[in-house]
């Protein structure tokens, strides 16, 4: 969590919200990271969590991430939780919990959904206090920079 921490404190620098995601196999080994790049890159899809899959895809050579851990510093919205499902992780590990958009337990469970053909783990509230300072630092910043909305 250390790692994605780091991450999601990059984002800052930038405009993104500060999330950020690694994802480890199955020896813990970094396989690949990211962090919220939708305002750099202009990217619907720049999730933290989709940015990690994809370098973790491409570090592994493939797309299925069996036996791999995401670690997120915020619970995945439905996209990102999705990705994890169809990437195989083994295991979801996140820390501060998204009452708003989380799709890891908080508004919805898509990993835990018995209907799905893959269900990861999910270890949740690790490291919840740090991750929850750099959000709770990026947005009292915008709330007081002016013409920030």
């Amino acid at each position: 969590m250390r790692l994605a921490l780091d991450q999601a404190s990059d984002a800052l620098r930038s405009a993104d919200v500060p999330v950020g995601a690694v994802v480890l196999d199955p020896d813990g080994v970094p396989l690949g990271s990211g962090r919220n790049v939708r305002e750099a890159e202009a990217d619907p899809t720049g999730h933290a969590e989709v940015v990690a899959l994809r370098a973790a895809a491409r570090a592994r050579g493939e797309w299925r991430l069996d036996g791999c851990t995401l670690v997120v510093t915020l619970e995945p919205c439905t996209m990102c939780a999705g990705a994890a499902v169809l990437a195989r992780v083994a295991r979801v590990v996140f820390g501060a919990y998204d009452e708003r958009a989380g799709a890891v337990g908080s508004l919805w469970d898509v990993v835990r959904d018995r209907r799905l053909n893959h269900r990861p783990e999910v270890v949740a509230g690790v490291l919840a206090a740090e991750s929850t300072a750099l959000l709770d630092a990026f947005f009292r910043d915008q709330r007081l920079t002016p013409g920030s909305g």
